[in-house]
């Protein structure tokens, strides 16, 4: 929380909007919905909070000291982009026979999916939203599945490990124990004879450039995926069309949802690390990284990691970050129509550090590798050679091969140069990060702005361009893969002996009771982690701030102007992962 405190009242920003801050704890300050859009625009216009990173809410029914007043709390994380910094946390306490706010997507475009996810899973009301329609589930669902009194089919217990499986283990599946649909719940009065599902949704129509109409055409709506190769998995653009040109784009998600932060809430935090390799199962290092220093605030000293763990920890995420840019690199080229002969030269250099990585975490892609407080196990001097003649002899060589045949490519140029254009201004406002936010020439990176783990130690730029399109995104994408080879060379040879674990390795995780915040640069962008801990083995609420997601809030301005063939790069170039996209 920021150190700036109104002298007469003791509480930070009271004096900036009169009746907006009500209160403050060690987190955040809570602010009175009533004032939330004015304190809002306070701080992003004159206290420089012009990024609002994450926003999601936590149910609080039976949490001690919670009342039905204050049951639902919505959290949004703030952050300077010129500034860098630990950023700002807002709290609207709601009661929950009333839970309704003011939309923030006036003041922060980017508030827009999250507030969708957050109407989508807890029934909260974002008033003024444009769009305020669920974006996981259909609109037919019943209930919200993130508040604490929801129970799905089958229902066990609230927490894992379940009863029925341990300590006795006499397992039963639960359709064979409980009668078909006996704990269904259907809404009050419902008649599947009479019920009509509600109307698919519609985009919103933009109008068509001013040159557009020198050929009469129809509008009309086309549904791109879920199933198609273009989407990148399980994921729909509802495109309006005016001939060729898009005219109105709405994203569709939830055909891969798997409720991940309801599974996580009743994990042990323990037992949520190999959940975490799901989510982007391109980067899974990434992703344990990003949750273990969250869950690591919450522990004190105790979660503090050895300095050989340090340097393993940057090691694997920089080779993940590689790993991730070498794909994407290649599947754009797909996406442009080179099938699979530029993807295959880069998954070549993927598999040579995958090969590492199941030396070490014993999987390939799914990296159960990172722990609170160190990493699982260490590495031996034969892989850190390994490692050293990938990262000093061959990956540069490897890059400089990629710009040789496609960086002044003329169907490169082409296709991606002016495609997509996203200004600085707009990247900011609509919460875009990784090499989305820095292809728009806006130099920010988790990394340098908010550092964390070892990386202070690295000397290493920030890669960004001002191209702002498609091009550009390539661009910062190779030049992040040269950077994260210097950080990689230095790492190597700086690493130090020692242990790799602060303690013993315990399978129940002591942590004391409160809210922390873990982000990581993830090779996507900021990849977050919230958690709120009651003080018991499992987290009380747990939530992915997810750069696949986010990312897409800019899909719809960038597209609309453009043909159907560009959206497909355009799609492309924001590199989503539909695990951590439909989390």
């Amino acid at each position: 929380m920021s150190d700036a405190i109104a002298e007469t009242t003791g509480l930070p920003y009271a004096d900036a909007v009169p009746g907006a801050v009500v209160d403050a704890d060690e987190y955040g300050i809570v602010v009175n919905r009533d004032k939330l859009v004015e304190f809002a625009l306070h701080l992003r216009n004159n206290e420089g909070f012009d990024y609002l990173s994450s926003l999601t809410a936590v149910d609080y029914l039976g949490f001690e000291g919670r009342t039905p007043e204050d049951r639902f709390e919505v959290v949004y994380h703030l952050f300077s982009t010129k500034k860098g910094g630990d950023g700002i946390v807002l709290k609207v306490r709601l009661p929950e026979n009333d839970p309704q706010l003011p939309s923030l997507t006036l003041v922060y475009p980017g508030a827009d999916l999250q507030e969708r996810e957050v109407y989508d899973f807890y029934g909260i009301v974002f008033n003024g939203h444009r769009r305020l329609r669920r974006i996981f589930l259909w609109d037919g669902f019943n209930g919200y599945p993130m508040r604490k009194d929801w129970k799905e089919a089958y229902y066990e217990e609230e927490h894992k490990p379940y009863k029925s499986r341990w300590p006795k283990g006499h397992y039963q599946w639960a359709e064979d124990r409980v009668p078909w649909g006996d704990n269904i719940k259907y809404p009050e009065g419902w008649d599947p004879d009479t019920f009509v599902p509600p109307e698919p949704p519609l985009p919103i129509i933009h109008e068509p450039p001013a040159d557009a109409g020198h050929i009469k055409t129809d509008r009309i709506v086309v549904n791109m995926g879920p199933q198609h190769p273009s989407t990148h998995g399980v994921f729909r653009m509802i495109v309006a069309l005016d001939g060729e040109t898009i005219v109105g784009l709405e994203p569709e998600c939830g055909y891969l949802h798997r409720n991940h932060e309801k599974i996580g809430e009743r994990n042990t935090w323990l037992g949520n690390i190999p959940f975490t390799d799901r989510l982007d199962y391109l980067s899974s290092m990434s992703n344990n990284f990003g949750y273990v220093l969250a869950v690591e605030k919450l522990m004190g000293d105790r979660g503090k990691p050895p300095e050989r763990a340090e340097y393993l920890r940057v090691i694997m995420a920089e080779l993940t970050r590689i790993c991730n840019h070498m794909w994407s690199v290649g599947f754009l080229l797909n996406d442009l129509g080179a099938f699979f002969t530029p993807a295959l030269y880069t998954i070549e250099e993927r598999e040579l550090i995958l090969d590492l990585f199941e030396a070490v975490a014993g999987s390939r892609m799914m990296c159960n590798y990172m722990r609170f407080g160190g990493v699982a196990r260490d590495v031996d001097e034969e892989w850190l050679q390994r490692c050293r003649d990938i990262v000093f002899n061959r990956l540069e060589k490897k890059i400089d091969e990629l710009e040789t045949y496609l960086t002044n490519n003329e169907i490169l140029l082409t296709r991606c140069v002016g495609v997509g254009y996203l200004s600085p201004e707009d990247a900011i406002a609509l919460s875009a990060c990784g090499p989305m936010l820095r292809a728009s020439g806006v130099p920010y990176d988790v990394r340098r702005a908010r550092p964390y783990s070892i990386y202070d130690r690295f000397d290493f730029n920030v890669v960004t361009d001002d191209g702002c399109d498609v091009y550009a995104r390539y661009k910062v994408r190779i030049g992040e893969m040269r950077e994260s080879v210097k950080i990689l060379k230095q790492a190597l040879d700086q690493i130090p002996e020692g242990p790799i674990m602060n303690g013993k390795p315990a399978y129940v995780t002591r942590v004391q009771k409160g809210e922390a915040y873990g982000a990581v640069e993830g090779p996507k962008g900021e990849l977050g982690f919230y958690v709120v801990s009651d003080g018991s083995d499992n987290p009380w609420r747990y939530h992915i701030r997810a750069p696949s997601y986010i990312n897409l809030n800019t899909l719809e301005p960038m597209t609309i102007g453009y043909k159907v063939a560009d959206s497909v790069v355009i799609l492309g170039a924001i590199d989503i992962v539909l695990g951590e996209t439909d989390r």
